[in-house]
């Protein structure tokens, strides 16, 4: 394929996956408004207290094995069956083992409901593992609009049973089901959807080749999510479960739109990316686009939900969810750089560096650890606090090894940001002083939110930002668009 044709396919795969996440998100977002009001933080903090399990199962079941694939560019059918039969025998494995720690689980928490809830929620664990290679040669073909059709549906499907079951007084079952279902819903389709299924048996080979890379994939996921998931455990263990639902919604709440969006430029990009992995200053070029671009979207909007946060979650969740209003924001000046941190370490997997991936989350979770002990005691607002500040020193330690291998380092990408970084900044300003100069809820969400993003937009355009020039070239205008 030549330059514009891969440009091009990735023009349509940047629509598609744009196009998933944003409807995606919107579903998702209406869904957790509804299920809020109807069930309280101490649901969701029940529910969230599984989350690691659950999480490191699925790293085991994955182990790096779907960014391998997708990755190798002589990729036989062979390495499609060895990574089926695997993702089943892990997921079978890790499913038993959920079931036999579910009782100490509860026990841990002082929570009786986990038992049970963790033997059903398991479940989605092997039913998950049955799509990681259709996901995959979704992946590879840059095919996002399938994608983006299967999870609008699943997503559909599932939050209106959540909610239906929510009515009807399920409590944190209603969440559990609901995860369950969009889990078969997604699989039912990528089977139908996704023509594939095993042709060959388990092959040592390819096995060997997919996990000498996967590997240090799984090693750098597990401990990622071990991090990732630590928060909730320190917090479900040492306060309630509603100060752990509490902190879980404005986690996910400062999460979403920074998420969406990189989600959207890691699916895209690491496939096209991964063909030109051999040329180190188109690789840098087209990084430090995808950076500015990232940030062009990602700051003003976090910084201007920031500013915003307190109408916001009055109006939507209620007033039993006032006590989350503050972790958002400390939250969302955390989240803000996650784009960042996501494009960087996506150059070491496109570089084959898994080896260095692992080396750099070894040194940011000691880090972090640290830092969690220190603010422990001081309260949740301390510990939220104290990511901002774990997410702003592992910005440096994420862009060493960029610097390195394609000459794009901390120092470059600084200076790309800057404007951004600024501009945001007073976005957030202008929407907070909105919103504490007026009484009213409704007023002070759309006219901070307004004023916000028209301040930030007044800055870049007057200032003609870089990154105004680079969404024109990354996102998609059409056929005649030239590859550079």
């Amino acid at each position: 394929m030549g330059k514009g044709g891969l440009k091009e396919k990735a023009l349509r795969g940047f629509a598609w996956g744009a196009a998933d996440n944003v409807v995606n998100m919107a579903v998702t977002f209406v869904f957790s408004i509804i299920l809020a009001r109807l069930l309280g933080p101490e649901a969701y903090g029940t529910i969230a207290m599984l989350t690691v399990f659950i999480s490191v199962s699925n790293v085991f079941v994955n182990s790096g094995f779907m960014a391998a694939l997708v990755r190798k560019n002589n990729r036989t059918e062979a390495d499609c069956s060895t990574m089926f039969y695997f993702n089943i025998a892990v997921s079978v494995t890790c499913y038993a083992l959920l079931v036999l720690i579910s009782p100490y689980v509860a026990k841990f928490y002082n929570e009786p409901v986990l038992s049970p809830l963790l033997k059903v929620v398991g479940l989605g664990v092997v039913l998950g593992a049955f799509t990681m290679v259709q996901q995959a040669q979704l992946t590879i073909r840059i095919d996002f609009k399938t994608k983006a059709a299967i999870s609008v549906v699943a997503n559909i499907v599932s939050g209106g049973l959540g909610v239906l079951l929510a009515f009807m007084g399920w409590g944190v079952w209603a969440l559990a089901v609901m995860n369950l279902t969009g889990i078969v819903v997604t699989n039912i389709l990528l089977w139908t959807k996704v023509r594939w299924h095993p042709v060959t048996g388990f092959s040592k080979d390819s096995f060997h080749d997919l996990f000498d890379f996967g590997s240090k994939m799984l090693a750098s996921s597990l401990i990622d999510t071990l991090y990732n998931n630590l928060h909730t455990i320190v917090i479900g263990k040492v306060f309630t479960s509603a100060s752990l639902g509490l902190y879980s919604k404005a986690k996910m709440m400062a999460g979403l739109p920074s998420s969406s969006i990189t989600t959207v430029l890691q699916k895209v990009s690491f496939p096209v990316l991964a063909k030109i992995q051999d040329e180190d200053e188109r690789l840098a070029l087209n990084y430090r686009r995808l950076l500015r671009v990232a940030a062009l979207f990602v700051f003003p909007l976090m910084m201007v939900l920031a500013g915003v946060a307190k109408p916001l979650v009055a109006l939507l969740l209620g007033e039993k969810w006032m006590g989350c209003v503050v972790l958002l924001q400390v939250v969302c000046f955390a989240r803000m750089w996650y784009p960042i941190h996501a494009i960087n370490l996506n150059l070491l997997q496109v570089k084959g560096r898994s080896d260095l991936f692992l080396k750099l989350e070894i040194v940011k979770k000691v880090m972090g650890i640290s830092v969690l002990m220190v603010t422990l005691p001081k309260g949740i607002e301390a510990i939220c606090y104290g990511q901002v500040f774990c997410s702003v020193v592992a910005l440096a330690i994420n862009t060493y090894y960029t610097g390195k291998l394609i000459g794009a380092g901390f120092f470059v990408q600084m200076r790309d940001l800057a404007p951004t970084v600024g501009a945001s900044i007073l976005a957030f300003i202008a929407s907070i002083l909105v919103v504490a100069s007026t009484h009213s809820l409704w007023v002070g969400l759309l006219a901070g939110g307004t004023v916000g993003v028209a301040v930030f937009a007044a800055v870049a355009w007057i200032f003609k930002f870089q990154a105004l020039e680079d969404a024109k070239t990354v996102l998609p205008r059409g056929r005649k668009d030239k590859s550079n």
